[in-house]
This record gives structure tokens, C-alpha cells and sequence, in this order.
């Protein structure tokens, strides 16, 4: 049995609704980022203006929109969900260690703290998979031939 069949395994021992409401919860919460980030064309042209790199930070900007759209809304339905939270994984890291670090963990209007939560519940699903409740699981016990 390898890796992911015992992390499946293990996770349809021990599965439970609001752990399936919390993945719906964090897909939504990452998509409405993405929005958020897509409609601000200000913050964007100041981090694309602060980089050094212009093509760089652009394609950065775009990975990062596109990666909360698509990334959020399979997390929400729990559709290859470990690979959603695989695009997820460096861009909170990049939140975590080069945006929001600075600003410090109790500042006023600090992201931090939201930011280490979200990464920890990247995690969590990363080895938990999908859950009960989600189109991994019905796609898994449903034949469609």
C-alpha cells in the first residue's frame, strides 16, 4: 500500500462533516481572495512597479490570480484537491515569509495570522485529501461506465 492509498485510507477512518465544511469553507475563503486580488488593479500595479523584475512579477501576479480562482473552487468541491493545494502551497508560503512577515503578528491590519491559518489548512488537506462530502469521493465510489 503506498503513500496516498494509507493517507485515504486513513482519512475515510477518521472522516467527519465539518472537516468537509471547513475544506468548503477554505475553497470559498481562497477564491474570494483571488477575486479580491484580480479586481484591485492598484495593489497589482504596485507590486508589478516595486519589482525589479516587470515580466517576472506580472507572471507572478497572473499565477497567483489564477491559481485562488481555479485552486479555490476545486477545494471547495473537493476535486483533485491535493493538487489545488499543491498551487496553493507557495503562494502562501510567499505570503507568509516575504509579505506579510514584516508587518509582524499583531500589527494592525496584519495578514499573518490569516495567512498561517490558511497555510496550516493547506497542509491538513494536502494529507487529508478531499473528505467524504466532495466529487473525489462520489467520483470514487461511483462507476461511470
Amino acid at each position: 500500500m503506498n503513500t496516498i492509498q494509507k493517507l485515504n485510507h486513513w482519512a475515510d477512518t477518521h472522516n467527519s462533516v465539518w472537516i468537509d465544511f471547513i475544506r468548503f469553507a477554505l475553497g470559498i475563503f481562497i477564491l474570494i481572495k483571488g477575486i479580491i486580488f484580480a479586481t484591485d488593479l492598484e495593489a497589482l500595479n504596485t507590486i508589478v512597479m516595486k519589482s525589479k523584475f516587470d515580466f517576472v512579477a506580472a507572471g507572478l501576479v497572473h499565477y497567483v490570480v489564477f491559481a485562488h480562482l481555479v485552486g479555490g473552487l476545486l477545494i471547495a468541491i473537493g476535486l483533485v484537491t491535493r493538487v489545488a493545494v499543491l498551487f496553493q502551497l507557495p503562494i502562501l508560503l510567499g505570503a507568509v515569509i516575504f509579505i506579510n512577515a514584516d508587518k509582524g503578528f499583531f500589527a494592525v491590519n496584519s495578514e499573518l495570522s490569516v495567512s498561517v491559518v490558511v497555510l496550516a489548512l493547506l497542509i491538513f488537506f494536502l494529507f487529508y485529501g478531499s473528505g467524504k462530502y466532495s466529487i473525489d469521493e462520489y467520483m470514487r465510489t461511483h462507476k461511470f461506465y
